[in-house]
């Protein structure tokens, strides 16, 4: 249990501003009301919403957003009915892009998805094009700031039944298997951490490089406007970008 915290360097943004904040809100109260209408609004008997709710913190969303979006979701005939869908695809230069969708409309979200692979130096593949270059994992950052001794972090991450544990100057990264993801999420919580991130995502096990200026702003336009859609929750890709 060892090495460097790549997952960090991937999604670990400096500064959102409050828009993008605003927006990660949004999503998640998304994600928020799906679990609720798959499991019920009791996270006691809602694996997904106990989930859900841990990545809303951990997102700093606030306590009344997230009664709010749980309460609505709850309501008789309240909300709207979001199917999730996952697209696969290739950005500039080879890279392997995954993109997650809620959406109550599955041909305009595709259409734009489609759209923004086109524009900006990639295209959009068929289901299973680029999902074996990741792993399914569960994933916990807890900031380094410190306080927190590694040799003790590391027992209760043993203790909890986690894959790995990484560690570099800014924060712990602990990896578990998707199905030992909430177990483990709450025995490290019940010890009184904080997370700086978890959820169940998709982890690349190759890297591709960039080394054009024009494929690296084109591929980063493209992360930022999938991002930016409404109706995606998440965007996983395979670049190695320099720190």
């Amino acid at each position: 249990m060892s090495g460097h915290s790549k997952w960090a360097n991937i999604k670990i943004k400096k500064g959102k501003s409050d828009a993008q904040r605003g927006k990660a809100f949004t999503k998640l109260g998304r994600e928020l009301a799906i679990a609720v209408k798959q499991g019920g609004a009791n996270p006691d008997a809602n694996s997904r919403l106990r989930d859900a709710i841990a990545k809303a913190k951990a997102a700093n969303m606030p306590n009344d957003n997230i009664s709010r979006s749980i309460k609505k979701a709850a309501g008789e005939g309240d909300g709207d009915n979001y199917e999730e869908i996952t697209y696969e695809g290739y950005g500039p230069g080879g890279v392997a892009v995954i993109v997650e969708a809620a959406t109550d409309n599955r041909n305009r979200t595709a259409g734009d998805i489609r759209h923004y692979f086109d524009k900006f130096g990639g295209n959009l593949g068929q289901s299973g094009s680029v999902s074996f270059m990741f792993n399914k994992k569960g994933i916990i950052l807890i900031e380094n700031d410190g306080k927190i001794s590694e040799d003790n972090i590391m027992m209760d991450v043993l203790d909890a039944g986690a894959d790995d544990l990484s560690t570099d100057e800014d924060y712990f990264e602990i990896l578990t298997e998707p199905g030992d993801f909430s177990k483990v999420r709450e025995a490290l919580e019940s010890k009184g951490y904080e997370f700086a991130e978890a959820s169940v995502s998709m982890l690349p096990t190759t890297m591709t490089k960039l080394t054009d200026a024009g494929q690296i702003e084109q591929m980063e336009r493209l992360i930022d406007n999938l991002e930016d859609m409404d109706d995606v929750q998440n965007v996983y890709h395979n670049w190695e970008q320099e720190e």
